[in-house]
């Protein structure tokens, strides 16, 4: 399976979606991205996601893992697909 989305872990609470953007903009171009916030308090959950045009990209974007952005670590992946509480049991 071609994956073009990456997860990305322990961000900084106060990093915006264009920080991420341009942290991860030198490996391609990317379709979109996103910071998970809480809907309680709109406060960042410190995850998100960057999806690119191509898996090549994405691949690429890997290499982030165990680098530092403002400050914190972050861990990236690749997305997994969301499963649901029955698929999971």
């Amino acid at each position: 399976m071609s994956q073009t989305t990456i997860f990305v872990s322990n961000l900084a609470y106060g990093l915006e979606t264009q920080d991420l953007i341009s942290a991860f903009s030198t490996y391609g171009e990317i379709s979109d991205a996103k910071i998970i916030k809480d809907r309680e308090s709109g406060r960042s959950k410190g995850f998100g996601f960057v999806t690119f045009i191509t898996p090549d990209q994405a691949k690429e974007a890997l290499d982030m893992n165990g680098k530092e952005l403002q400050g914190r670590t972050v861990r990236v992946n690749f997305a997994r697909k969301q499963t649901t509480r029955e698929e999971e049991n």
